[in-house]
């Protein structure tokens, strides 16, 4: 048996648990999620503390709609969607005005407006360096560096997991353009990480491709 499908089977328990009343079960369902969550409502937010109160309220309001939830779709990309819905509806009452959706093209975005640095001896990221606190930290400020629609297609294809065709539907744009967005946002990671520590993570190290987070 597949992991992905115990995986499905331990998600699907667990929502039957909470179903049932047992509301201590939503935690266990919702933490394999906590750091994707937050993050999608960051790239939104652009506040820690905004994106801490958008997560609560989105995790409440996910706990009070479970019954709802059909499983058409993966509950990774149900609670995600909720979480993104909450921070954009967070936005608009701040700003009185409608959100100003980051997922809407822009005259030349998606044409090779953003041209990669050449790092000739650029490495991926050895999976023990990502136990550096300091290592932690640039990938945080790096994140935080790329731009709210870049973080976005980051949380969802590279920390959620999802779907190009997840994520596509999430976002509001074409398949196409995850694809486009995905590979310049890794880039920009790239390109913020590589001249980190004066290459401490890369000498003499051996090397494998890993997510940022």
């Amino acid at each position: 048996m597949s992991d992905a499908t115990v995986q499905s089977e331990s998600e699907a328990s667990l929502i039957a648990r909470v179903r049932a009343g047992e509301a201590e079960a939503f935690y266990d369902l919702v933490r394999p999620h906590e750091r994707g969550i937050y993050l999608a409502a960051l790239s939104i937010v652009r506040n820690d503390a905004d994106a801490e109160e958008v997560v609560q309220e989105a995790i409440l309001k996910a706990f009070k709609a479970i019954g709802r939830f059909r499983g058409e779709s993966k509950f990774s990309t149900w609670i995600v969607q909720i979480v993104m819905n909450e921070a954009r509806l967070k936005l608009r009452r701040a700003r009185r005005h409608l959100y100003d959706s980051l997922d809407e093209p822009v005259a030349g975005d998606e044409e090779g407006d953003y041209i990669p640095c050449d790092f000739a001896d650029w490495r991926e990221i050895p999976s023990e360096a990502l136990e550096n606190a300091r290592l932690r930290t640039a990938l945080t400020k790096a994140f935080t560096s790329i731009g709210s629609k870049y973080q976005q297609v980051i949380v969802l294809r590279d920390v959620e997991h999802l779907s190009i065709e997840e994520t596509a539907n999430l976002l509001g744009i074409s398949e196409a353009a995850v694809k486009t967005r995905l590979m310049r946002a890794r880039l920009m990671m790239r390109d913020a990480l590589a001249p980190g520590f004066d290459g401490a993570w890369k000498k003499g190290e051996p090397y494998q491709k890993v997510r940022p987070f």
